[in-house]
């Protein structure tokens, strides 16, 4: 009978995220985007962790589970390169201040010969924002060449414009270090120590029956192969490049990121210092919006976070649909993967639907706490 009644009150406490689900189901019928995977993780357990809808609109295509993949897209740039870069900083391996013609030598030109990792990672280099290289190039070399002799639009410090170059050269400056390419240190450093085998570049093809698919891009105009990533820069280069990538689920990139939740270090690996931590994912005092390689929670009713979570939010978005936020003061982690941009990268809902979903989480989250108190 105590068993019995123990296992009602923990049925009763249990979050099931009425609100959290109801978002997405609308969502999926609005054709927001025809797939999502939602985790919630706080305070040590992991509350939520479902998969919705199919991988393509149509009725007979392949349900969604928690191993789909997903093209993560600019979640590249946090879990892949600033991670690499705090431990590297962790090791005392690199100084925020160091400058970027220290590893890339190549790059010093073009207004550049002062720009700093820290320039890089705040987004505040003054390099352009995007340029379409498949117009220009059509080989990685060439495309690298183009970037490294690019020439800034604004003086270093001056202006912020979010810009993929900026972790392709920090890429590259992770690829200097290391002395490996991008993907084989993201394996050997955090992928093999974790257990982490479902995070990868370039997945092979006997795992597409897995991938959520993304747009159909009709302006490559190369005969080879495009790789599977959508992102076009990242294609040019082989599919492995700083700024986009990365393939992933939800479970593989909370495990990545619980040494951020934990001081820096899980089991017994540590990868980071809590210093390092604090020092990479505390706002910075000048540009209010960005950490160190992360964004930051912003006011107003644009904010992907919602109205909910606190200022020491940081984390990031991808443009194919894919989101992570971690709220430091709550202990609480949200990942949010969809495939938004298939067929179109044209449907924008999901501005609106990632500000639903999250004030959806808090609001299941606080209804889980006033049943608690009634216990």
């Amino acid at each position: 009978m105590l068993i019995a009644l123990l296992g009602l009150c923990l049925q009763l406490l249990a979050p099931d995220f009425p609100k959290t689900r109801a978002v997405i189901e609308s969502a999926i019928k609005q054709k927001a985007f025809p797939s999502a995977t939602v985790l919630v993780w706080k305070d040590g357990k992991t509350l939520l962790h479902e998969s919705f809808g199919r991988l393509t609109y149509e009725p007979n295509s392949r349900k969604t589970d928690t191993l789909t993949l997903y093209d993560l897209a600019s979640l590249t740039k946090p879990l892949v390169v600033t991670l690499s870069l705090m431990k590297f900083h962790s090791e005392g391996k690199i100084r925020l201040d160091d400058s970027l013609k220290t590893f890339l030598p190549e790059t010093a030109n073009g207004g550049k010969e002062r720009l700093t990792l820290k320039d890089l990672l705040l987004h505040q280099s003054g390099l352009v924002a995007f340029r379409r290289y498949y117009d220009c190039c059509s080989t990685e070399t060439q495309v690298l060449t183009r970037i490294y002799a690019d020439t800034l639009i604004r003086r270093a410090g001056d202006t912020t414009i979010y810009s993929d170059l900026n972790f392709v050269l920090l890429g590259k400056v992770v690829e200097a270090i290391s002395g490996k390419r991008l993907d084989e240190h993201f394996s050997e450093t955090f992928c093999e120590p974790l257990g982490l085998k479902n995070l990868t570049f370039n997945p092979p093809d006997s795992l597409a029956y897995r991938i959520a698919p993304t747009e159909a891009d009709e302006n490559w105009k190369f005969a080879r192969k495009r790789p599977r990533v959508h992102d076009p820069t990242a294609a040019m280069l082989g599919g492995v490049s700083g700024n986009a990538g990365l393939f992933g689920n939800a479970s593989d990139i909370l495990r990545l990121l619980l040494p951020l939740l934990n001081g820096g270090a899980i089991d017994s690996l540590r990868f980071f210092s809590p210093e390092t931590i604090t020092l990479f994912t505390t706002r910075d005092p000048k540009l209010k919006l960005r950490a160190l390689g992360w964004d930051m929670r912003t006011n107003g009713e644009k904010t992907s976070t919602g109205k909910y979570f606190s200022m020491e939010t940081f984390g990031h978005t991808g443009f194919t649909g894919t989101s992570v936020w971690i709220d430091k003061r709550r202990n609480l982690c949200v990942i949010f993967l969809t495939n938004r941009v298939y067929p179109t990268s044209e449907n924008r809902q999901i501005l609106a639907v990632r500000r639903a979903l999250h004030d959806a989480v808090m609001e299941d989250l606080k209804l889980v706490e006033e049943r608690a108190e009634v216990q």
